[in-house]
C-alpha cells in the first residue's frame, strides 16, 4: 500500500473521579448491581469458539463468601492441545497482516474500553478481585487503555527503526514475530497485567495461549470479549482458565514454544525457568522468558524528609489495594528523630482507614483475594505478635466470617532482618525499622542487602546530597526508584515497570523495551551492483 503510517505519542488516560452524583459513579453502581444479580458461565475460548469442559470452578466475591458471580470452565490436557493447534492455524495469516492493521484492532479495543466497556471492566474487577472504585479505575480502565495505545505507538517506532543503506546496497530490518507460540501466565491482582501479557506479544504478530489466574478469570473474560468484539481474529489469543498444576508444564513440552510472558511469584518463575531448561533440547529455538516476580518495596527516609509527605506516601503505598501489589511499600527505614515527630500521626491515620465491601465507596480497605492469601498474611501477623523482636503498633486484627478482611497493620521491629522486613507478604502489612539519624549511610547499605527482591523503592529527603547518596548505594535495589513519592502506581509511558534480582527479568512492561522482545529481527541486504570478479586489489603484486 502506498503509505507510511504511524501513531503519535498518546496522552495518558485521565482517571474519572467517581465523586458523589457523578455519571460515572451511577453507571458503575448499576453494573455492580447487574453483575451481583446475574451470575455468568465463563467458557474457554479456543480458536474463537467457546468451549465448556464441564470441569468447573466457582467465582465468588472475596468481600462476601455468599456472593456467587459465576462458574468458569477449566482447561485440561485435551484443551491445551486444541489451543496449540488453533494458535498454529492462526499464525501465518496473523503475522502476514500489516502491522497497522493489527494495531487498529487494539486501538479499537482501547476506544471501546474508554467508552461502553469502562464500567463493565471496572465492576468486574471490583467484585472479582476485591478492589475499590479508584483502584479499579486506575488500572482496569486507565492503565489498560494506556497499554493498548502506547504499545501500538511503540510498534510503529520499532518497525521504523531501519539500518543505513548506501548507493551500492539497500539494507532493511524485518521484525519477525517469534517462531512458535507464546504462553501468557497472568496474576490475580491487575486486570491490565493479564490483558498486557496476552496482547503485547500478539500485537507483534505472535499467537498466544493465555492462562489467567483463577481468581481473576471473571474480569479477564470480559477483556477477552472486548478483544474479540474489537476484531481479534480467532486463534490469535486463546483463553485457557485452568489450574497451573494441571496444565502448566504441558505448555513447555512443545518444540515450537517460543516464549513465556509471566507475572507471579518468584517460586513460579523459577519453576518455569527450570522446565524450559529441562526441555531445551526439544525446542526449535531458545525460548524467551519475560517475567516479573514480586517485590519487597522499601521506603528509605532521611532526617530531612517532610513528615506529612511521608505519612501520605506510607499509607497509600502500603495499604492501597490491601498491599496486594508487587510494588507495595512493605518495609520502611525511618530515622528516630523523624519517627518521634510523625509516628503518632501516621498510626492514627492508619487506624482511621475504613474497612469494608467494595460497593461502599467510603471504604479505603477491602478484602484480600482468597483463603490462601488470608492465611499467609495472617500467619505473618501472628508471627510478629508472638515475637520479642517486634510489636504490632496498628491493626493486627482480621476477620474471615463474611469476607477475607485484614485490617491495615503496622509492625515495628528492632531487628532490621526480621522476617517481615525480608519476605514478600503481599498484604496490608508494613514493617517499620527506626535507625539512629547519624547512621544514614549504613542503613542505606542495610536496605540494599536485606531483601532478595529489587522491584520498587523510594527515598524521602529534602537534602540533595542525601538523595544522591541513596541513588548511588541503591543502584541495583529497585528497577523503579521514586524520589519523594510512594513506590507504587507506575504510569505507562512515564515510568516503565520492572525489576531484577529475584523480582524478574526487568523487561519493562509498558515500554518499547518489552515490545522488542516479541520479535526476532532479520537483517536483509540487497546488493544493487554485485561484483563479477573475485579479485581484491591487495592480491596484485607491486
Amino acid at each position: 500500500m502506498n503509505k507510511v503510517f504511524s501513531f503519535k505519542v498518546p496522552a495518558n488516560e485521565t482517571p474519572l473521579s467517581y465523586a458523589p452524583g457523578s455519571p460515572e459513579k451511577r453507571e458503575l453502581k448499576a453494573w455492580l448491581e447487574e453483575f451481583k444479580k446475574n451470575p455468568i458461565e465463563i467458557p474457554l475460548i479456543i480458536g474463537g469458539e467457546e468451549i465448556k469442559t464441564g470441569d468447573t470452578g466457582e467465582v465468588r466475591a472475596p468481600h462476601d463468601h455468599n456472593l456467587f458471580l459465576g462458574r468458569y470452565h477449566k482447561a485440561g490436557p485435551k484443551e491445551v492441545k486444541m489451543a496449540i493447534d488453533a494458535a498454529r492455524a492462526a499464525k501465518q495469516s496473523w503475522q502476514k497482516m500489516s502491522w497497522e492493521k493489527r494495531a487498529f484492532i487494539f486501538r479499537e479495543a482501547a476506544a471501546r474500553l474508554a467508552g461502553a466497556y469502562r464500567q463493565i471492566l471496572n465492576a468486574a474487577t471490583m467484585l472479582g478481585q476485591g478492589k475499590n472504585a479508584y483502584q479499579a479505575e486506575i488500572e482496569a480502565a486507565c492503565e489498560l487503555i494506556d497499554m493498548l495505545q502506547f504499545n501500538t505507538h511503540f510498534m510503529g517506532r520499532i518497525y521504523r527503526d531501519q539500518p543505513i543503506s548506501t548507493r551500492e546496497h539497500i539494507n532493511s530490518m524485518e521484525y519477525r514475530p517469534l517462531e512458535g507460540f507464546v504462553v501468557a501466565i497472568s496474576p490475580f491482582n491487575f486486570t491490565c497485567i493479564g490483558a498486557n501479557l496476552a496482547t503485547a506479544p500478539a500485537m507483534m504478530g505472535n499467537v498466544v495461549l493465555w492462562k489467567p489466574a483463577s481468581s481473576a478469570v471473571y474480569s479477564n473474560y470480559y477483556v477477552m470479549k472486548l478483544l474479540m468484539e474489537s476484531g481479534l481474529p480467532p486463534g490469535v489469543i486463546n483463553f485457557l482458565p485452568a489450574s497451573g498444576a494441571d496444565v502448566g508444564d504441558l505448555f513447555f513440552e512443545k518444540a515450537d514454544m517460543a516464549a513465556v510472558h509471566f507475572t507471579g511469584s518468584a517460586a513460579t518463575l523459577k519453576h518455569i525457568w527450570k522446565k524450559v531448561g529441562e526441555n531445551i533440547e526439544k525446542y526449535c529455538s531458545y525460548p524467551r522468558i519475560i517475567g516479573e516476580a514480586g517485590g519487597k518495596g522499601f521506603v528509605m527516609v532521611h532526617s530531612s524528609a517532610d513528615p506529612d509527605e511521608l505519612v501520605t506516601a506510607l499509607i497509600r503505598g502500603a495499604f492501597e489495594y490491601q498491599g496486594q501489589k508487587c510494588s507495595a511499600a512493605s518495609r520502611a527505614y525511618i530515622p528516630e528523630s523523624l519517627w518521634s515527630e510523625m509516628g503518632e500521626a501516621f498510626l492514627q491515620q492508619v487506624k482511621d482507614l475504613k474497612v469494608g465491601p467494595v460497593e461502599d465507596f467510603r471504604n479505603f480497605i477491602n478484602p484480600v483475594i482468597d483463603r490462601k492469601a488470608f492465611d499467609k498474611i495472617t500467619g505473618y501477623i501472628d508471627h510478629a505478635a508472638g515475637s520479642d523482636e517486634a510489636e504490632i503498633i496498628a491493626g493486627g486484627s482480621y476477620d474471615d466470617s463474611k469476607g477475607f478482611y485484614i485490617y491495615p497493620t503496622v509492625i515495628k521491629t528492632t531487628n532490621p532482618h526480621f522476617k517481615t522486613m525480608e519476605e514478600e507478604i503481599f498484604g496490608p502489612v508494613l514493617t517499620v525499622y527506626t535507625y539512629p539519624d547519624d547512621l544514614y549511610r549504613e542503613t542505606l547499605e542495610l536496605c540494599n542487602k536485606t531483601s532478595p527482591y529489587a522491584l520498587t523503592g523510594a527515598i524521602f529527603a529534602k537534602e540533595r546530597e542525601a538523595i544522591i547518596l541513596a541513588e548511588e548505594i541503591l543502584t541495583y535495589a529497585a528497577g523503579n526508584f521514586y524520589i519523594n513519592d510512594k513506590p507504587t502506581a507506575a504510569v505507562i509511558g512515564q515510568q516503565p515497570f520492572g525489576g531484577s534480582r529475584a523480582s524478574g527479568t526487568n523487561d519493562k512492561a509498558g515500554s518499547i523495551l518489552n515490545m522488542i522482545r516479541w520479535t526476532t529481527p532479520r537483517s536483509i541486504k540487497q546488493n544493487l551492483n554485485p561484483p563479477v570478479d573475485y579479485h581484491y586489489p591487495f592480491l596484485d603484486e607491486e
